[in-house]
């Protein structure tokens, strides 16, 4: 495990601040569910995470991808926690640790695994708006000393900040790559961000957002699909997955 190897997988140097590192890292590793799918379960220690990331150059969910950029900006002398997110709902809130992010110099938000989310760090001491490429991100109080994180108006999730143990995602993570009712279990998909855009296949459809842009998709045939791993998310693949449990 070297801090050298992975800075030169998200194309970064380790000087650079915060800012760089999450948009190179959002740039460089793709947020993709396919291990679910491959039957791949990852263990959460970092040694796994980090050669899921930078050995076999993959890309991973929020508690993979989150877990390996903890490790390297530990590496770099950050100090980071991890903390536990609800997702909103059209009801109200998911479970506590459905989803993982990062909390570095005690209160600055670091989320490289949401998959669409704020690019850059969220000062979570600020109420103000707080402009971002991907659109304006505010923070506002919520009960028992937890945080929405609203992105243009919309609360999209609700955050715990208080430190957790990496061990303490372990059955959600779990969850989220058995269960029938788990999103990720459901549809294949992969994401990264471009210098303009983001690029997403989702089944069998090449989406592409750009900044600011119009949204255009496209169908894709089983080898346009395993062309486009390759080319735009740097995945080789002998066959897409077939989804763990299909959307019926």
């Amino acid at each position: 495990m070297d801090a050298t190897d992975y800075l030169a997988r998200i194309g970064a140097a380790a000087d650079d601040p915060l800012e760089v590192l999450t948009a190179r890292h959002l740039e460089a590793v793709p947020f993709e569910n396919l291990s679910v799918h491959e039957r791949d379960h990852v263990p959460l220690d970092d040694e796994a995470l980090v050669a899921k990331v930078v050995d076999r150059r993959r890309g991973g969910f929020c508690y993979e991808l989150n877990g390996a950029f903890a490790w390297l900006l530990r590496e770099l002398g950050h100090d980071v926690t991890y903390c536990s997110a609800r997702v909103a709902t059209p009801d109200g809130f998911s479970f506590p640790g459905d989803h993982m992010a990062l909390i570095a110099g005690g209160r600055t938000l670091v989320d490289v695994g949401f998959g669409r989310f704020a690019v850059g760090p969220l000062d979570l001491d600020s109420r103000d708006d707080q402009p971002d490429r991907a659109g304006t991100f505010t923070v506002r109080d919520a009960p028992d000393g937890e945080l929405d994180v609203a992105w243009d108006g919309r609360v999209t999730y609700r955050l715990d900040p208080r430190a957790r143990a990496l061990a303490d995602f372990v059955p959600m993570a779990w969850w989220h790559r058995t269960s029938s009712t788990s999103p990720f279990t459901r549809e294949v998909t992969c994401s990264r961000l471009t210098p303009t855009s983001r690029v997403t296949i989702s089944g069998p459809l090449f989406i592409e957002t750009p900044d600011g842009g119009v949204r255009t998709e496209r169908t894709l045939s089983p080898d346009d699909q395993l062309a486009t791993y390759r080319d735009v998310f740097g995945i080789a693949l002998d066959a897409v997955p077939a989804p763990l449990h299909p959307r019926e």
